[in-house]
């Protein structure tokens, strides 16, 4: 297995946090890419070229405009649109991330899981300490919290969680929150 590599940009005025996902085969994905200002578009991009990786999806956990913001520059820079979140698995150089589907914080909330690696890019579903929104349009706090059951069944206590917004944590130090709701 080829080693994976995380690079995280946070951007915009809410302090989204996107990924670009990488391996040894210089294949990338990007996840959530909520880059609005000139320089965190300039920064993405460069740290892409500097790399010399071929982006080959733009992921989206959930179309909240904080996520998106950067969608178009990808479209015009990468030629790539959000990926199909229908399918049930994708892939990219030497990896394939799973797609957990986890409403609550929007409709069509996801979650890619790289088992090999064992980590979780948990979008706006689960953070560390806490769960997403669900007050917003769309968002159900039982459809949450059974997305928030769901993970610590599905995942192991060893998974590495990268959220939306906010600091990463591990699946472990999350599930005793999780199960008292």
């Amino acid at each position: 297995m080829a080693n994976i590599k995380i690079m995280r940009f946070v951007c915009n005025p809410l302090q989204e946090n996107c990924y670009i996902v990488s391996d040894d085969s210089n294949e990338a994905v990007i996840i959530d890419c909520g880059a609005y200002y000139a320089e965190e578009k300039a920064a993405i991009k460069q740290y892409i070229a500097d790399n010399n990786l071929s982006v080959k999806h733009l992921l989206v956990t959930h179309d909240h405009f904080d996520h998106v913001y950067g969608n178009d520059f990808v479209k015009i820079n990468y030629a790539l649109t959000p990926f199909d979140r229908s399918n049930e698995t994708v892939t990219f150089g030497n990896h394939t991330f799973e797609i957990i589907h986890t409403p609550g914080h929007a409709p069509e909330s996801v979650v890619f899981y790289c088992r090999e690696e064992k980590i979780a890019f948990t979008g706006d579903t689960l953070f560390q300490g806490t769960l997403g929104r669900y007050d917003l349009p769309g968002g159900d706090l039982h459809d949450l919290v059974a997305s928030l059951h769901k993970l610590i069944v599905v995942l192991p206590g060893d998974t590495q969680i990268l959220p939306g917004h906010g600091e990463f944590s591990f699946i472990e130090d999350e599930a005793e929150w999780i199960k008292s709701f």
